[in-house]
């Protein structure tokens, strides 16, 4: 006797039954199947060349600062002469670092307010001229950088700022501002216009929803701009070398750099290594606490639309 095949496939309740799942290919416990981990290994080890790269100058800076070396501070056994040497130099390393500080902390907070006022007003408000004034804006990365300071260290002697720590600070913020600037107004172009003039519906001006509405929306923005400011006048030489001529006021980029041929002409490679990695660590530790906000702020814009 026949059997009718849907009658083979339902069960006695009248439940239809649902077919056997097909077999799963072989995943590991991360959830990645073989052929994804045979996909991904190249790129792995890739990733991981390039990393190992690009950090071996920086351990390798950091072991040889307390490594014993002939000629240096220290010639026996491992220690801190060298961070010794440093901090002993002319004026002292403690110095140096408030001078390097100080000139970073007004450049962060000049390039924050004048390309967050600048971003938006090039964002959001329409005026004759605007696409203009924008690429000339922009136009200010076409000129090298060093055939400036000249012609600002006259005007900066004119000013009465020449040989001073904020003379420096402005200079640096001049050049961060075309970047920074751009960055902010795609920033703000990235957030809906509808946020905005909602807030003006409720009764807010354009400084209030500038206030309450943008800057939380624009905030990875904001701190990939200070974190570029940060890190080019933490680590700016050339600026500092043409306006300052007083030891007392040197940023410790070029403290070290002075420091380095300091007897005779010979060069202090422990204690010119102890002054990088005194300089470098600043730098890693904000980017590792503010990598995510980094990345984000470089999004900003990228999937407009």
């Amino acid at each position: 006797m026949a059997v009718d095949s849907r009658s083979a496939r339902t069960p006695v309740d009248g439940t239809p039954r649902r077919p056997a799942p097909a077999p799963a290919a072989a995943r590991r416990p991360d959830g990645l199947t073989v052929a994804g981990v045979a996909l991904r290994t190249p790129y792995w080890v890739f990733t991981g060349g390039m990393a190992l790269i690009f950090l071996f100058p920086l351990v390798w800076t950091a072991v040889a600062s307390v490594s014993p070396q002939a000629g240096t501070g220290q010639t026996q056994g491992w220690g801190f002469g060298n961070y010794a040497t440093l901090a002993g130099y002319q004026a002292g390393v403690g110095r140096y670092l408030a001078n390097s500080a100080l000139v970073s902390l007004l450049t962060v907070v000049l390039t924050l307010a004048v390309s967050l006022l600048g971003g938006y007003a090039f964002a959001r408000f329409r005026f004759p001229g605007r696409n203009a004034l924008f690429l000339l804006t922009l136009a200010i990365l076409m000129v090298p950088y060093a055939t400036l300071l000249i012609p600002l260290y006259v005007l900066l002697n004119r000013v009465g700022l020449q040989n001073s720590l904020v003379g420096v600070a402005l200079v640096l913020t001049m050049f961060q501002l075309p970047f920074s600037t751009f960055l902010m107004r795609i920033s703000f172009e990235a957030v809906p216009r509808e946020l905005d003039e909602a807030a003006m519906v409720d009764g807010c001006s354009s400084f209030g929803a500038l206030r309450r509405v943008l800057l939380p929306a624009v905030k990875p923005g904001l701190i990939t701009v200070g974190l570029f400011a940060f890190l080019a006048s933490w680590n700016d030489f050339m600026a500092p070398l043409i306006l300052i001529n007083d030891s007392e006021r040197m940023t410790l980029p070029l403290a070290v750099a002075n420091l380095r041929g300091q007897t005779q002409g010979v060069v202090d490679y422990g204690a010119t290594e102890a002054g990088v990695v005194v300089l470098a660590l600043p730098c890693v530790v904000l980017f590792l606490l503010l990598q995510r906000h980094y990345v984000r702020g470089f999004m900003s814009g990228a999937v407009k639309g």
